[in-house]
């Protein structure tokens, strides 16, 4: 399930990247991809970790390594999503 809503945003986004690009205007493709590209670091953030989480061998898991993850997994996305976020906003900049 998880393979699938991954597939999925990654087709949503090449679709919005082909619609963007389209644009006439180089500004409005700047004002697009500035919209964008934000919520795509913080996805690619949160399904890399994810990825990380579930997706390692057994093998090599440890308690430690375990604890690692779940806390990149759960804690990582949300407190990096405002400062992503906020780089758009020119006061911060």
């Amino acid at each position: 399930l998880m393979f699938v809503c991954f597939i999925f945003i990654v087709v949503s986004y090449v679709q919005i990247f082909r619609v963007v690009l389209r644009i006439p205007s180089e500004q409005g493709r700047h004002k697009a991809f500035s919209m964008c590209l934000p919520h795509l670091a913080v996805v690619s953030l949160f399904v890399s970790t994810a990825f990380l989480a579930y997706l390692k061998p057994p093998s090599t898991s440890s308690p430690n390594l375990d604890l690692v993850l779940a806390v990149l997994y759960t804690v990582l996305p949300p407190v990096v999503n405002p400062l992503i976020y906020s780089m758009r906003n020119k006061d911060i900049k």
